[in-house]
């Protein structure tokens, strides 16, 4: 125990050996208005040349070997503190772990719990208990969404984070769906259903939601036997089989193309479960998707024999059905005698006429249709608009998508994150990218939040045309909408600076990234590297070299450390 404590003592002081200087990328250039810290580390011979003469044997590791590598390679500040210790004690042995955890994110701590191997639920308990993590429900998600972690360790966590002062007070549904969800995308079904069987004790019974998350898992993993057994049995979990819980199973079925099943199952319980409208427009929008007419046309009797009457939802969905079956003028004809039935269009008809020409390059008769709903004073929708601009940014028709993006927010139209998104992924695949930036600064106008994915796409469009005076308001951008930079950002950054020849600067941003723990593709950093190169730049190149040599054996030694579980 006095050698071990003499080596971390060792430790310790090797980190103060390392030593960081702060600099700031603050240009004369009007392209760089905001300034980030950069640190650059101080040359260390004796890492040098224990880089430049490795030894030709390496021992067994252990945890001192990797203690010591990661003393010369990993940036840690002076202040860091000695690090604490704890026991756990099990019927077996005692267990002495050492918490050099700064690098990690509160899931990831929590989830090396389960790494440590440890003996017993007591024991697992005590260790998370002693991370400290301030849990929040958006923690347990990440912990349970991301990693590696089997079923039962899963269940395990949840079920010690339910019992903790911060979750107990909001613990409700909407906390099950989260361990449901995680369970049914991992296929840990036995454990799923155990998961409903605590609900049930804990007296809390499953909403629709939850039923359709539960049936949607084995529809999603092709399990649709399973799917349906599980309606039957849904009296188990304090549910029941009523018109509710079989129209979720069919919108399952349905949106996983499996309208066949949907249908069988739908005629298999016809009499004993009471249908409505819904019921069936369920499996008659499935048919639709493929353009099954005959299949839609005998529901359609059905749904009448039964005394539903088809509304404007049911014939939106025989039409875009004829619309792909390749019989858009039988369409027509159907939209045009609805009054005539009784039915009085609405936008969900309009947009089904809309999309079927749109669909065939026919936007002239799409746009006849979008003045119809504005004369007949029947509002249009987010989804008139969605499906308009996708298809006029799909033939690349952008003058027309932006004017309609432009009428869209007029209208008080505020799209999601997703939709947004969906509009910029085309502009920035053809074409400068100033479109997307105009789509990008009127969604933000309006309030859109923009997602890190759509900053991802314009950070990449901007790099490539050397654009960053814009790049960099745009990750600025970023930032402040909380969204942090990985090494992805990174690049695009880096290769923007390299494309415009600010290599300086683009060595700055590169530390940078280094710095936070993120080490550029082999592919950027050679790019900078032969542009400093063949600026007779020999020596700025060298270094650059060095710490990305360090930055890279840190990197590995860092993925080591976790692999083995040393960490809490």
């Amino acid at each position: 125990m006095a050698l071990q404590a003499r080596r971390i003592t060792a430790y310790l002081g090797r980190l103060n050996s390392i030593r960081y200087k702060s600099q700031s990328l603050c240009s004369s250039n009007s392209l760089f208005q905001f300034q980030f810290s950069t640190f650059n580390l101080l040359p260390n011979p004796s890492l040098n040349n224990q880089f430049q003469n490795p030894p030709t044997s390496q021992p067994p590791i252990d945890e001192s070997h990797v203690l010591n590598q990661l003393s010369d390679l990993l940036p840690i500040p002076r202040s860091t503190t000695v690090p604490k210790q704890f026991i756990v004690t099990s019927p077996y042995k005692q267990l002495e772990v050492k918490a050099v955890d700064g690098f990690l994110t509160p899931e990831e701590k929590l989830r090396g719990i389960f790494l440590q191997k440890l003996i017993g639920k007591t024991a697992i308990e005590q260790a998370l208990s002693n991370t400290r993590v301030e849990l929040s429900v958006d923690i347990v998600a990440k912990v349970v969404n991301k990693g590696n972690l089997g079923g039962e360790a899963m269940v395990m966590f949840f079920n010690w984070a339910t019992k903790q002062p911060a979750i107990d007070k909001i613990k409700g549904i909407d906390c099950y769906h989260v361990i449901l969800k995680a369970l049914g995308r991992r296929k840990f079904f036995d454990y799923m259903v155990g998961v409903l069987h605590d609900m049930k004790m804990e007296g809390i019974s499953p909403v629709s939601d939850t039923l359709e998350i539960v049936m949607d898992s084995y529809v999603r993993a092709r399990q649709v036997s399973k799917a349906i057994q599980m309606f039957g049995q849904l009296e188990e979990f304090g549910s029941k089989c009523d018109t509710e819980s079989l129209n979720v199973l069919l919108r399952c079925l349905c949106l996983r193309s499996h309208v066949g099943a949907a249908n069988s199952f739908l005629n298999k319980m016809k009499g004993k479960i009471p249908f409505n409208s819904i019921t069936y427009n369920i499996v008659i929008s499935g048919w639709s998707k493929f353009g099954r007419i005959g299949e839609i046309e005998t529901n359609l009797r059905a749904m009448m024999g039964d005394g539903f009457d088809p509304d404007c939802l049911t014939f939106s969905y025989l039409i875009e059905g004829l619309g792909r079956a390749g019989q858009i003028d039988d369409g027509v004809e159907i939209f045009d005698s609805m009054e005539e039935r009784g039915c009085v269009p609405d936008a969900t008809v309009y947009n089904a006429m809309i999309s079927n020409f749109t669909a065939v390059s026919d936007f002239d008769e799409g746009m006849k249709y979008y003045n119809f709903m504005l004369r007949n004073n029947c509002e249009p929708t987010l989804d008139t608009y969605t499906r308009l601009i996708a298809a006029f940014l799909k033939a690349r028709k952008v003058a027309d998508a932006i004017e309609m993006f432009d009428e869209m927010l007029c209208r008080g139209l505020i799209p999601n994150s997703g939709t947004v998104t969906s509009f910029i992924e085309p502009l920035c695949s053809y074409g400068p990218p100033h479109a997307a930036l105009m789509i990008y600064e009127k969604a933000r106008k309006v309030g859109c939040r923009v997602s890190q994915t759509a900053y991802k796409l314009l950070l990449k469009r901007l790099s490539r045309f050397g654009k960053c005076g814009m790049l960099f308001n745009v990750w600025d951008e970023m930032q402040k909408s909380g969204y942090p930079s990985d090494v992805e950002v990174y690049e695009h950054v880096i290769n923007g600076l390299c494309n415009i020849g600010q290599l300086e600067n683009a060595i700055l941003v590169m530390e940078e990234s280094v710095r936070k723990g993120f080490c550029p593709s082999k592919l950027i950093y050679s790019k900078l590297s032969n542009k400093l190169l063949c600026s007779n730049k020999v020596e700025v190149a060298y270094k650059l070299f060095l710490k990305i040599k360090v930055a890279r054996r840190s990197e590995n030694a860092r993925r080591l450390w976790r692999a083995k579980g040393w960490h809490f």
